[in-house]
């Protein structure tokens, strides 16, 4: 029986900002890293570099909506995402 792909991913808060509502990061998942921006109250996530965006850019946005209120600026986290990066 085959298992099914995944990868582990791994998200530092590095800003949580209530005056501009945004929260910064990084994000790492295989050999792919991406700095992110989350302006939580316009729903908008921006994801840099661009390579590979696709790739984290859905499962992200769903960690960080599901996460919200139990994110702090300087923690770390980790969610699997169900595919092979």
């Amino acid at each position: 029986m085959n298992s099914k792909p995944e990868t582990t991913v791994y998200l530092s808060v590095k800003e949580y900002n209530f005056n501009t509502k945004e929260l910064k990061g990084l994000v790492e998942a295989s050999d792919f890293q991406w700095d992110f921006t989350w302006s939580f109250t316009k729903g908008k996530l921006f994801v840099n570099p661009p390579l590979g965006r696709a790739l984290i850019e859905d499962s992200l946005l769903r960690f960080l909506i599901k996460k919200d209120y139990q994110l702090e600026s300087g923690g770390n986290y980790k969610f699997t995402v169900s595919s092979k990066f």
